[in-house]
Formats: C-alpha cells, structure tokens, sequence
C-alpha cells in the first residue's frame, strides 16, 4: 500500500466519524509495532493538508523490557516532525516477576493505557489516537460474542470521562495486510515486542479462526464490518445519523 492510499483511508474514517477538530493536539500511542508506525505516517501526510489544524504528540510506554531499543523509532519521528517521548515503567516486572500473571494482558493494557493517559494530558493533548486496524474491529466484535455473549466493538470515537480526553481511531479503513504492504514499502522500523505472551492470546485464536472460516466463506470479514456499522451499535453511527444531543461512545475510565 502507497501513502496516498493510506491517507485516503485515513482521511474517510476521519470525515465519516468527525474525529479531529481545529486546535486539536493528539497523542499518538506508538508501541513500536508495525500498525502505530503506520498510523504515525497516516496522521502525519494528513497534517499537511486537512482543512482542520491539529498537532501531534507521539508517545511510547515502554514496559520495562531491558533488550528494547526505540532509537530508530525516534529517529522516524523526527523526520516527520513530530515530537516523541518515551514513558519509562517497570510494567513487565510488576505483572511477570512479582504478581506472575498467568493471564496478564487485561492488567497490563490497563497499566499501559494509565501511563500512556497521564503522559497525553501532561503534554496538554485533548485527544488520543490508537492504530487499531479494519481487522482488529472484526476480531474485538467476535471476542466479544463468543467469550462474553454479547454483540459489541470498541468505538471509532470514544470520550473518556475520568480523563477528559477523547480517543480516536483513524486507521479503521485500513486491513491489517495493507498495514504489512506499508511496512515493507516504506521499510518501518518495527520494534519487536518481546512479550512472552505474545501471539498466544484469545485474539490470535480468533484471528485464526477468521481466516479459517474466509476460506469457507469468502466476503466474510466484510459482511462482519458491515453488520458492525448497520446492525445497532449506536457507538458506530455515523453523525448525520446521531439525534441531536447523542454522543458516540463513553468511557468510565481513567
């Protein structure tokens, strides 16, 4: 996938659910992985020409993990101008050598997002974005049937109360195999994430289970999509379709 296709995604999840405002400033969160590099060029390419200015803040947490080297990442940032900062935490020791989390990710994402909120507010950003991609949509709507019986899928817009911050997520147009295309394309400088628990978790299960189940039934993912955004969830609507007063979705979190 080219920068122009990219940004073109970009730029409909953007207009179709209203997700930047003039005066934004928005931190980015950048784990080093090949969707938060690729939503860093998506914001950054639609920077320069959006009619609505905004400013972008980058920002990684790193959990602790000695062997990680971010340099290049930095380096990125600044050929695209943004301002990076790394939020050092000792996450990965509290939950594998002291609490020995035998199911450590819902804990960790929390931690994660903690650091990662209290660090956006500090630089003064009134917005966050996350690079959640077309197939995580997919894969968060089918977890959440199966493992909790219930028909639901984070927001492409959310406000988060306790934080007074609101998070967005661009890249919602964009499949998981463009993001690998652009990868290569552009030769990202991925960071390996050195979790030990990483690529053994329900979502993987689930990402198998799709590719499975598109061979069976190809047009699958994109009948799930489409049931996502046609089927109730009030949190997907797009604003034309909203009362006036609604809001998209909210968050009780910190």
């Amino acid at each position: 996938m080219k920068l122009q296709q990219l940004l073109s995604y970009t730029r409909k999840a953007v207009d179709d659910y209203q997700m930047i405002d003039n005066g934004d400033k928005i931190a980015i969160g950048v784990s080093g992985g090949k969707d938060s590099l690729t939503m860093l060029y998506a914001l950054s390419g639609l920077r320069r020409f959006y009619p609505k200015k905004y400013d972008l803040e980058a920002i990684t947490v790193n959990m602790g993990f000695k062997e990680l080297d971010f340099s290049a990442v930095a380096k990125l940032c600044e050929e695209l101008s943004i301002h990076y900062t790394v939020v050092e935490t000792d996450i990965a020791e509290i939950i594998f050598d002291h609490r020995k989390e035998s199911n450590p990710c819902s804990l960790c994402a929390k931690m994660r997002k903690g650091a990662f909120n209290n660090k956006a507010k500090e630089l003064g950003c009134n917005k966050e974005a996350y690079a959640h991609h077309y197939d995580d949509v997919i894969e968060t709507m089918l977890m959440s049937l199966i493992y909790e019986g219930r028909f639901h899928c984070f927001s492409p817009v959310t406000y988060l109360d306790r934080s007074d911050i609101t998070l967005i997520r661009p890249l919602i147009y964009v499949e998981e195999a463009d993001v690998k295309g652009f990868r290569n394309t552009y030769q990202l400088p991925v960071v390996k994430n050195p979790c030990p628990v990483d690529g053994y978790t329900k979502r993987e299960y689930i990402k198998q289970l799709i590719k499975t189940l598109s061979l069976e039934s190809p047009g699958l993912r994109e009948r799930l999509f489409h049931a996502i955004q046609s089927e109730g969830l009030k949190s997907w609507e797009k604003p034309e379709n909203l009362e006036e007063g609604e809001n998209y979705g909210r968050a009780y979190l910190s």
